[in-house]
Formats: C-alpha cells, sequence, structure tokens
C-alpha cells in the first residue's frame, strides 16, 4: 500500500518582480492614520513582493474591481509560468508531460478559470484532465493536494501537477479602515506549483510520500476571514477577524493529534514541520498549541518576514526552503498545516 502512495517530486516558486519594503509601501501612498502604519511597521514581515499601480495626484492608488480581475488574470499567467517551468525542470518535464492539472486560487474569479488559461497558452495537452479550486483561502493549497494526491494513486505512472496562484494584491481596498490596513500590511504576491506522481520508478528521488490528510473545520467561525463586496468601495474586500489566531491556534491541535494518531505516530517522530506564514500571531498560536519549537517553523517565519502572507501556496514556499537547507534524511516524517476560511485547518502527513 505504501509503495502505491504518490511523491512531492518538485516545487516551483514564483513572485513579481517588484519588491517593496514596508515603509517603501507606506511612502508610495502617504497612509496619515497612525494605526495602520503601526501594523506595517510591526517588523514580522520585511519585504513583499506586489503588483502595485502608481498614486494618483493625491498619493491613493485607484483601481476599479474590473482592473484588478485583469491584475489577477496577468499576475496569475506571469507568475504561473514561470513557477510551472520551474517545477517541471529538474524532473526533465514540460507541460505536454503533465496528465492532470489543478490551479488554486482565491485572489481573482474567471469564467473559464486558470487551467484553461494555462492550457491554452503554456502547452499542456489538449486532454490534460483539469480542476480549479476557487475561493478557499490560504487553507487552500491542501484541500488541493488531497485530491490530487487521490488522483495520483489513482493513476499510477501518470504525472499531476498543482499549481497554487495568489495575486493578494488584487484583494487590496485602500483607505483608513483598520480592517482593510491588516489585508493591505500582510499578504503578498506569489505562485507554487508541485509535481505529483504515483510511480515505483521515483524511488531513486529523494523526494517525499504523502501518507494522508485530516481536516478540521471550526464550529461558528464560519465569517471569521470572508470576503463580501463593498457598495462604498464599488468592489470586494477581505475580511479578518480580531480573534482568528487565537481561534486557529485553539483549535489545531485537534487534527494533529488525529493525523498522528491514524499512523501510530507522536510529536517527537516529526523531524519538520510546514506550517502557513499565515502572520506572527498565528504562528505563535500554533506554535504554543501544538507543541512545537521556533526552530520548527523556521522556514515558515522566514517565508512570512521575506514574502508576507502568501495565500495558498505558502507551505510550499516554505518546503522549497527545507529541501534547500540540505538537512531532511531518509526515514524522515513532515507535518505541512495550513488554515484559513471555514474557518479550517488542514494537515497533511508526508515521508522522505
Amino acid at each position: 500500500m505504501l509503495a502505491n502512495r504518490p511523491r512531492i517530486l518538485s516545487v516551483g516558486t514564483a513572485n513579481p518582480p517588484e519588491r517593496y519594503t514596508q515603509e517603501e509601501v507606506l511612502e508610495k501612498y502617504r497612509m496619515p492614520n497612525k494605526m495602520v502604519r503601526s501594523l506595517f511597521k510591526s517588523g514580522h514581515i520585511r519585504t513583499r513582493h506586489l503588483m502595485l499601480p502608481e498614486p494618483d495626484e493625491d498619493g491613493i492608488p485607484r483601481e476599479t474591481q474590473g482592473e484588478l480581475l485583469a491584475k489577477h488574470r496577468r499576475g496569475a499567467m506571469m507568475m504561473g509560468s514561470q513557477a510551472i517551468e520551474r517545477a517541471l525542470e529538474p524532473m526533465g518535464l514540460t507541460t505536454a508531460d503533465i496528465d492532470y492539472l489543478a490551479v488554486i486560487s482565491s485572489t481573482g474569479f474567471m469564467l473559464p478559470g486558470l487551467t484553461a488559461m494555462f492550457i491554452k497558452h503554456l502547452g499542456f495537452r489538449m486532454d490534460c484532465s483539469r480542476v480549479d479550486i476557487v475561493g478557499m483561502g490560504c487553507n487552500a493549497g491542501l484541500n488541493g493536494l488531497n485530491p490530487v494526491a487521490s488522483w495520483a494513486s489513482a493513476n499510477p505512472g501518470r504525472t499531476a501537477l498543482m499549481v497554487c496562484c495568489e495575486v493578494n494584491s488584487a484583494l487590496y481596498v485602500y483607505d483608513e479602515e483598520i480592517g482593510n490596513g491588516v489585508v493591505n500590511s500582510l499578504f503578498g504576491d506569489g505562485c507554487a506549483a508541485v509535481v505529483v506522481r504515483a510511480d515505483p520508478e521515483d524511488e531513486r528521488h529523494f523526494a517525499p510520500r504523502i501518507l494522508g490528510f485530516v481536516s478540521h473545520i471550526i464550529p461558528g467561525t464560519w465569517d471569521a476571514m470572508h470576503y463580501n463586496w463593498r457598495d462604498s468601495h464599488g468592489k470586494f474586500a477581505f475580511n479578518l477577524a480580531r480573534d482568528v489566531p487565537y481561534v486557529l491556534g485553539t483549535h489545531a491541535e485537534t487534527p494533529v493529534t488525529a493525523l498522528l494518531d491514524r499512523f501510530g505516530l507522536k510529536r517527537r517522530h516529526i523531524a519538520h514541520w510546514l506550517v502557513h506564514s499565515g502572520g506572527k500571531k498565528v504562528i505563535d498560536a500554533i506554535k504554543y498549541t501544538v507543541g512545537i519549537t521556533e526552530h520548527d517553523v523556521r522556514h515558515t517565519v522566514g517565508v512570512l518576514r521575506d514574502f508576507g502572507n502568501l495565500g495558498s501556496g505558502s507551505f510550499l514556499f516554505s518546503y522549497q526552503r527545507l529541501v534547500a537547507e540540505g538537512k531532511v534524511r531518509r526515514g524522515d516524517y513532515g507535518v505541512m498545516m495550513t488554515m484559513g476560511p471555514g474557518s479550517t485547518v488542514e494537515t497533511a502527513l508526508i515521508r522522505w
């Protein structure tokens, strides 16, 4: 049974070329609200890659909802093509070798979706199976990896590709409200692509098997993170409740315990933790509740510091840093954890 479990063969990431410090964003748009400015200067985020418009004469970035949607399409195409190429190239693959394409995004709605756009422009075969996972938020990377892994297990030897493409700056609403200030100071733009396959011949690759998943939906928190229309702005806006870090932290232990119990493991057996870079308070709450250390979340913290919250692909940026570090050993277990709207905590167990 273990031999049929799919592997994470390769990960590629991409960001827009424009990179800003938090101070540069504040200077660009001349935000007067001192409380909003303090959010940008909290210190746990230093730089972010963002697709930002030039301010008008009042120092305000004016983008209509149509312009924001167009930015999502443009950014997804730019970052997606780069991340896909970087994931495929180490495996000697091209887009024509992909049998199943899953694309995840919560930062812009398209019909047809990003899978159709990628297949049209990036050389995927016309018979490539596809699925778009839209509107699930920051936890969606593992929501998507679950069916991708299942497809790979059911189709041994065939290759699947999952792409998490988030143009979070296409969600930005500019005003002096604290809630919008939190969103504008936290999220960055980024894309991550991952190659998944179940094939005995892949034993030659030092690549982890995906062993299983456990989800946990937190009751009574449906609206803690939500996206809705603002008549006052003529566009959609993303809202984060103040107690989100504590809600997620309080409940994170439940799926982790269920995941480890399923495989007869204890926390001491887990060598690597790949946690979504949701924000400093979220990371601290997860550390405290799950009982993991600052060292365990070093890549999570590093991704947050250098990129901000990248949405659904954040954990894959951390995975890429872990692999590049060169400290993973054969037989090591790892836990992936994402969290987001629902409210939901998603977990996955992997082993090298």
